[in-house]
This record gives C-alpha cells, structure tokens and sequence, in this order.
C-alpha cells in the first residue's frame, strides 16, 4: 500500500510501524502525525480513503474522529478557562440555570471534565440525528436528567453526554455552541483541519468509514480478562453501561457512516479532523504552535493530573481521567502512552495526545473501526511503541 508523505530523521520507525499496519493489521486509509516542540517531525498518509470508490487517501482527507471528538470539547473548555470567563470550581448551573434540575446544582465544571458528575445516561430521552440537528433537544435531555450516582463520590466514561453538556457551558457565556466557538477561536487561528460540524462544502475531503469486524472484536475483547465485565455490562439492557451507552443514543454504526453526522454538531462522538491538525491541537495545549499557545502550562499540568482512577462506573474496567483527557493506566489507553501525557481516543482507531515532558504531540485518524477499545488499538498500540523507540 503506498504511503505519502516524510519523517524527519530519527523517526524513520513510526514510517516503517505504519506501512506495517497496511500489510498486518488490516489498515484500510490513515494518516499519522507527530510534533515536537510545536514543529513537525512525522507526517504520513496512506491507504484509501473511499475504499468501495478507490479514492485515495491525500494529505488534506478529513475523517470522523468520533470520541476523539470529546478533545476538541475539552480544549475548549480549558481555553476558556485559561481566560478566566470559565471558573472549574463554579457550578455548572451558574453558568447554565436549567442543569440545576434533578439535584444537579452543586456540579462543578471540575467534576465535568473529569467524568465525575454521573450524568451519563439518556434512556429517556436518547440522542438521534433529528436531536442533533435540533441541538436544543439534547441539551433539554441532559439539563433534565439524573446523576447515575451521588456526583463526585465515582467516575464513569460521560460517552454520551460529555461534549453536549460542556457544549451548553461554552453557549452559556459565549453564545457560541462549542463547535462554533472552536472553529472561531481555535481552529481559525492556530490553523487547525479539525471540526464540530463539518461543512457541506468540504465534504468531498471526508473519508468514508468503514465498519468494524463484530466478530472479530468479540473475540479479542473476550481475550482480554481486563475487558470482560465491559463486554458483558454491554449485552446487558439493565446495565448502566448498556443505558449509558447504546441506550442514550439510538445511532448505530452502520448508520454513523453516513457523512449527515459529520455535518451536524456533536460534539461527543462526530468530530473530523486530520491527523496534522489533531496533533497539532494538541501541540498547542503543552506548547507554543506558530507563535500562539491555547492554554498555559499552570492549567496544562491540571489537566493532565490525576482526577479520577479506578473502576470505571459506567465501563466497569480501569480508567484514568485529567480534566477531559484520557491518561495512562488500565486498557483504555495505548500500552505504551508515556506517563505523563494525556490524550484520547475514539472507536474509529483515532487517537491522539500530548506528552509535556518530552513535547511531543501526536495523532493517528484511521477509517476503519477499531475491532478492540476505543484509545487501545493494535494499530494506535504499534505506532505510539515505534515513535517511544525513537525518543527513549
């Protein structure tokens, strides 16, 4: 399969781990891209992008992203944050009155972002692309309803509700929703391929998705014994997994490839982006990129500080959270992620991260779905172990 594109010398072994994932993974079209103190040293593509159509994969392809998504929500949480218009101490409901309902008024911004608050769950009222359409359904769904647990006393993965809700905050005090806020004042600015909504007009840069291997991941989730209580909470309609997951979105895989979904603004789960401009976004939370910097290094370190660790309420595995990052530890993460990084992950492979300790950014945006977990991929796995070899 041919791959586009240059490393920089020294990084020749994450070119050679992504040709790799073409002829003994299953690799469909990806791209992957790596800075280091806010300049490129990898940037690659390859593959197809439309394999049924035989498009190739280009430099300039945009692909969904899903959970990654929850990235781009985060940093623009933090950035205001970082201005002082947001405060992680003050109650959401200060910012918007109607989340109070449901005994939510003593929620924090800080409980939000680390994945602590216990609104995770929409059964009653499930996500569906009229709702994102609308966008004011959701955010009625999530001002309405209930804390799965006493907030702040667990942690669980806000997979549903995590980008809408702090997509509410940001239109409480900008008036922006958080796509529109992102593409204004982040991806503008610091040049950014990444979107919360993707415009009609760019859509014939957008990579068709194609479907996982149900069988396949069945049985590498069953071989993993650290993955086994997800997977059975899962086939479990009673389950807080099962409720907060499948059941607070009634969107499924085969219909999440149709490209409506980027269109719309959801900003949990149908982000697109390109590898270059992932990782530089996240090049710009540890560090200047151009010239400009989202977010300081004092909030940076918060973020990716330890909020919550343990037994994920709501996955029913191990999961570490910062202030909307995924950190190391447990198998919802990349083997390899340096401790002291901070990323995230989506279920089409994607996963991207920052790591201030060596100012490294990366980012890997593939096509096909991942057949394990979301943030942990064989694909993701091998690349983020060849570029370690290439700096430890």
């Amino acid at each position: 399969m041919n791959v586009n594109g240059w490393t920089a010398t020294g990084f020749e072994a994450v070119h050679e781990r992504f040709e790799q994932n073409f002829s003994e993974e299953g690799e469909v079209g990806a791209a992957v891209a790596v800075l280091r103190d806010g300049v490129p040293v990898v940037d690659l593509w390859g593959g197809l992008a439309d394999p049924a159509a035989g498009t190739p994969w280009r430099r300039d392809t945009v692909v969904s992203i899903a959970s990654t998504t929850k990235a781009m929500a985060a940093a623009s949480a933090l950035a205001l944050v970082e201005q002082g218009v947001l405060d992680l101490e003050r109650p959401v409901a200060a910012y918007w009155p109607a989340f109070a309902a449901e005994a939510k008024g003593g929620i924090t911004l800080r409980t939000v972002l680390a994945h602590r608050s216990g609104v995770v769950a929409l059964e009653h009222a499930p996500v569906t692309y009229a709702g994102l359409a609308a966008g004011e359904p959701v955010f009625d769904a999530i001002a309405a309803a209930r804390p799965q647990w006493e907030p702040d006393t667990a942690h669980g993965y806000h997979g549903v509700t995590f980008g809408h809700l702090l997509s509410a905050v940001v239109r409480a005090v900008t008036g922006r929703t958080v796509g529109a806020y992102f593409a204004a004042e982040i991806a503008g600015p610091l040049g950014l391929d990444c979107r919360i909504g993707l415009p009609a007009s760019e859509r014939h840069r957008l990579a068709a998705l194609v479907l996982p291997d149900t069988a396949a991941s069945v049985q590498l989730g069953s071989q993993v014994p650290e993955l086994l209580p997800l997977y059975e909470a899962l086939g479990d309609p009673a389950s807080l997994t099962y409720r907060a997951l499948y059941g607070s979105m009634h969107i499924g895989w085969e219909e999440a490839t149709d490209p409506k979904f980027t269109e719309v603004e959801a900003p949990s789960t149908d982000g697109v982006a390109s590898a270059a401009g992932l990782a530089r976004l996240f090049a710009a939370l540890i560090g200047e990129v151009g010239g400009r910097r989202l977010i300081g290094p004092g909030l940076a370190a918060e973020a990716a500080r330890s909020h919550s660790s343990g037994t994920d309420a709501v996955l029913r595995i191990r999961t570490d959270w910062g202030l909307g990052f995924m950190l190391p530890g447990g198998p919802f993460t990349p083997r390899g992620l340096p401790s002291t990084a901070f990323g995230h992950g989506g279920a089409t492979g994607s996963f991207a991260y920052a790591d201030p300790a060596t100012g490294i950014a990366f980012a890997y945006t593939p096509n096909r779905g991942s057949e394990l977990l979301e943030g942990n991929d064989l694909r993701v796995n091998g690349l983020v172990d060849a570029l370690n070899a290439c700096l430890f």
